[in-house]
């Protein structure tokens, strides 16, 4: 059978269009599709119609559907082709660096540069370089803006080369929003289309992202997820995705949320619960009776926290929600096509029963309380009723009040900054801005405080990030904003901000009382993620909450609060305020939603989204064929990627001799690997910069220096929390051996591959959680690591290590570095990695003089194809190779 055994035309608006109904599967008795969850009936349709591209036969379609229906435990491999690719700046620039190196690396080999092209869509949104700068004042967007354009005028116009120079590439200026908050209001489509010889083909919506929260947009029906910056570049490059079927779990939604509980406290009790679940590389499916009582910006909320609970994705099947949201944004004839389309195929959730699923987690929706999550990671969450009695305990809070600090010119100003003080108050991320009842109810919140005669402390640096243009529309259409405004919450800029940690600096006195005192301050924020050293280097504790709850928070200005005994304030009258004084009747939300969220804001924002500002616009480029590299320059460097670059494929050497450059715990972060944020003059990026005359004002971030490899990979496990057991301190610092010499762990790998000696990263559980960032495994593969050793490994950190020629490994269940008895000291051995299999087994040695210790490990590789990838050094590799060979 072929795929023109499921092929229909579909009459929509006296249209013909070609669909690939995969319920004629059923019709022929070989799967039960209608039982099956909708995100495998994506994943079946996706095979079935590219089964001409020579990489899927019929049989994988029906062993897939059969995965699906019988609950199989053994994967199935399969090349899941994406509809398009979406990329923000900060993984986006190195993609486009790695285009232009390979564009030189196929005109050297004698071939045609243009053949390096996107051959399926490409939106690439610039959200993530704007940094809260100026804050408190009324243009402090402008000028946050301004000094935007002033860092990353290089970066930009890299960016603007790439939009003329390749096909299929299209660039979202910055200050328009943050790229996922724009993927749900405009760029997804649900349904796609596109011309081929036979007809227009209707197929559904699909992609994969470079940044983990992707995921967000699961919440209208399009399946995508995050993938590493690498594997990206494949796929833009015409590879398939290559991955095995991955299990789907489902959660049954029941019952409905209390009137005052937001999504934020839904998202941060199922990224709990699901973490618990344990569903890394699993998609989770949304279902039952209390998906009715979600709106879809709540969906929004709940499934861009995805990489937070570990799943691939969390998917919200196409419903009657679906298609309001899409007329609300100025999609209406998007809603009826997605309508008629999703009813054909049987891709439309009728609520009217759950599908066979892996398994079945039920969620209570009315037990759900109000809550927050911290310090450090998402899935920690506290109700709200207990964030006192923790963070008390946390920071040892009732032994650390002595500390009282005021500026020299207001000593009489209360409250002055202790412990426990929050510092960072920041409305920031798509996770909440998206959605407006959360972003209104905060304006409630506000308006209430300020009629009310509060304010907030002077030491909390507020911000407003919103997503997309639009939240402004309506917060100053609704007259919320002006509210805002008076407790100092003004718009600081249209990005992720504080959210990636682009929170920008602290007033100098603060920051200096904060190191000089060595105080346990607190940022607040609407985000998603709470890692160490992420939001700010000098705040220790980070909490992610609602926006009305940052507001809340803010004005209390510390953590250590119990809102059910204690003032906010006091009015001006001297009546104190309790929270329960400023908390928004849901009601009142509703109103205000219903009244000044308007269709037309979303028409009138997106009508001329790729046209940019001014700024932009002046941004003169030359459109060439090939980049012109400026070695000079400090942004943008040609990588060494691609440097001697051979069609033959090298041998896989063994390990002998090899060193422990770092000996890691559990939950590593990316951010602790390739940190994003500021870049500290001591350190090897910050001495390099230096050197070539940046000065430290002018360093920028880690992340905004993605296009320099040279930076980056000096910044390679240069994180100032991260712990390595053999340096015995905090930062990026090891020692190397044998002389037990300490140093920075850049300065050691120089010294290791002057000598020829490969190296070895040991992690924990849980290594490389959070962001796709492809530097943490560029960096790790640049510093010489050829292999990471961990307990476990996070789903999109595994990858990109596969996708840079690192092989990842696992410890047997139950091992562990410490475990073992191993000290770092030693050197190590692994042979027979030419011939490593999937899941295989390969025997480690550790040689300390006369002491050896042998353990085994399982090579974290899925399929065959990673084999390849490793074999050839990494995924770009291997498709550079074939390009060239003509495969």
């Amino acid at each position: 059978m072929t795929t023109d055994n499921i092929r229909q035309t579909l009459l929509f608006q006296n249209k013909e269009l070609i669909v690939h109904n995969i319920r004629l599967i059923e019709e022929k008795g070989l799967s039960k599709i209608s039982s099956l969850p909708f995100a495998a009936r994506i994943l079946i349709e996706n095979l079935a119609r590219n089964m001409g591209a020579g990489t899927i036969s019929w049989e994988d379609v029906v062993a897939a559907a059969r995965f699906y229906e019988t609950r199989a435990t053994t994967q199935n491999l399969v090349a899941f082709y994406p509809a398009r690719v979406l990329m923000q700046d900060f993984t986006g620039v190195p993609a486009v660096v790695d285009f232009a190196a390979m564009r030189d690396a196929v005109f050297k080999a004698g071939l045609d540069p243009k053949g390096i092209n996107p051959l399926v869509p490409v939106d690439l949104v610039i959200d993530h370089s704007i940094q809260v700068d100026h804050f408190k004042e009324k243009n402090a967007f402008f000028l946050n803006a301004k000094k935007e354009y002033e860092r990353n005028a290089e970066r930009y116009k890299l960016l603007k080369w790439a939009q003329k120079s390749f096909d299929n590439f299209r660039v979202v200026p910055p200050e328009s929003g943050i790229c996922h908050q724009i993927n749900l209001e405009y760029l997804a489509s649900v349904v796609a289309t596109r011309k081929t010889k036979e007809g227009t083909l209707a197929f559904p919506d699909t992609l994969v992202g470079t940044d983990s929260h992707t995921t967000m947009i699961n919440a209208l029906g399009v399946l995508g997820w995050g993938v590493g910056g690498i594997e990206a570049e494949a796929v833009m490059l015409g590879q398939p995705y290559y991955m095995n079927l991955p299990e789907i779990i489902g959660v049954n939604f029941v019952g409905k949320p209390k009137p005052q509980i937001t999504s934020t406290d839904i998202a941060l009790y199922v990224t709990n619960i699901l973490r618990e679940e344990n569903v890394v590389e699993k998609i989770v499916e949304y279902t039952g009776e209390g998906l009715k009582n979600l709106t879809l910006t709540d969906r929004a909320t709940i499934a861009n926290m995805s990489p937070e609970y570990g799943a691939t994705s969390g998917f919200f099947p196409v419903d009657t929600q679906t298609l309001d949201y899409l007329v609300k944004t100025n999609r209406s004839e998007t809603a009826a096509l997605v309508e008629a389309y999703c009813t054909t195929c049987g891709l439309f959730n009728t609520h009217d029963k759950i599908p066979v699923f892996s398994k079945i987690i039920d969620v209570d929706l009315s037990a759900m309380e109000t809550s927050v999550a911290g310090p450090s990671r998402p899935q920690d969450r506290i109700p709200l009723s207990r964030v006192k009695e923790k963070t008390t305990a946390i920071y040892d809070l009732k032994n650390r009040k002595d500390i009282q600090i005021t500026p020299k010119d207001q000593k009489n100003q209360t409250p002055a900054l202790t412990n426990g003080s929050v510092v960072i108050a920041a409305i920031t991320s798509c996770t909440n801005t998206s959605n407006p009842y959360t972003m209104i109810g905060a304006g409630l919140v506000a308006k209430k405080a300020v009629e009310l005669g509060l304010s907030i402390p002077w030491y909390v640096k507020t911000s407003l990030s919103p997503g997309s243009r639009v939240v402004l529309d309506y917060l100053n259409g609704s007259g919320l904003m002006e509210y805002f405004e008076a407790l100092k919450f003004n718009n600081t800029g249209f990005g992720c901000m504080t959210c990636i940690g682009n929170s920008g600096p602290l007033d100098p006195f603060i920051e200096e009382a904060i190191k000089t005192n060595d105080l346990d301050v607190i940022s607040v924020l609407s985000g998603n993620r709470n890692f160490e050293a992420r939001i700010h280097q000098e705040v220790k504790g980070n909490f992610l909450m609602s926006p009305l709850l940052v507001v809340i928070y803010a004005i209390a200005g510390r953590i250590d609060i119990d809102f059910a005994t204690e003032p906010l304030g006091f009015s001006q009258d001297g009546t104190p305020v309790f929270m329960k004084d400023i908390w928004p009747d849901p009601r009142q939300i509703d109103h205000f939603v219903e009244t000044y969220v308007k269709e037309r804001f979303f028409k009138d924002q997106y009508a001329n989204i790729f046209k940019g500002d001014k700024l932009w616009q002046e941004l003169l480029v030359t459109e060439t064929t090939t980049f012109d590299f400026d070695a000079a320059s400090t942004y943008i460097r040609k990588p060494p990627f691609f440097k001697n670059f051979s069609q033959e494929i090298p041998e896989l050497t063994d390990l002998k001799g090899a060193r422990a450059l770092l000996v890691l715990g559990d939950s590593v972060t990316t951010d602790h690997i390739s940190p994003a944020g500021a870049i500290p003059v001591e350190y090897p990026a910050g001495k390099y910069l230096t050197d070539s005359g940046v000065k430290p004002w002018e360093f920028n971030s880690y992340g905004s220096r993605r296009g320099n490899h040279e930076v980056m990979m000096r910044g390679t496990f240069a994180n100032i929390r991260i712990n390595n057991t053999l340096a015995g301190k905090q930062g990026g610092f090891t020692v190397k051996f044998p002389e037990k010499e300490e140093g920075y762990v850049f300065d050691a790998a120089q010294k290791y591959q002057a000598q020829n000696i490969d190296l070895i990263v040991f992690g924990g559980k849980e290594y490389g959680t959070g962001s796709s960032r492809d530097w943490a495994a560029k960096g790790t593969c640049l510093l010489g690591a050829r292999v990471v050793i961990a307990e476990s490994f996070e789903r999109i950190h595994r990858s990109n290590l596969v996708g840079m020629g690192v092989l990842p490994l696992v410890f047997q269940e139950g091992e562990s570095f410490k475990g073992l008895g191993l000290k770092g000291d030693e050197t190590f051995e692994i042979k027979g990695l030419n011939a490593i299999k999937p899941n295989g087994i390969l025997t480690v040695r550790a040689i300390n003089g006369n002491k050896e210790t042998s353990f085994q490990v399982i090579v974290k590789l899925n399929t065959d194809i990673e084999i390849d990838y490793i074999k050839n050094k990494g995924i770009l590799h291997y498709v550079l190779r074939n390009m060239i060979s003509g495969k």
